[in-house]
């Protein structure tokens, strides 16, 4: 992936959680370290599966 992408991305997201935090509204996120975690770990399940199709 472009360095690129994943730095508008982290931008974007910082610009989102910052405003979300002035306006006192809630995050758009799981408030807690497990549930970005489980989000991570879909996204992980998903590139094992990517990947196990590409070597077949």
């Amino acid at each position: 992936m472009d360095a690129k992408v994943l730095l508008l991305s982290l931008v974007t997201g910082g610009v989102v959680g910052a405003l979300f935090q002035l306006l006192r509204l809630p995050l758009p996120a799981p408030p807690v370290l497990s549930g970005i975690l489980g989000i991570v770990g879909i996204w992980l399940g998903a590139q094992v599966v990517e990947w196990i199709k590409g070597m077949m």
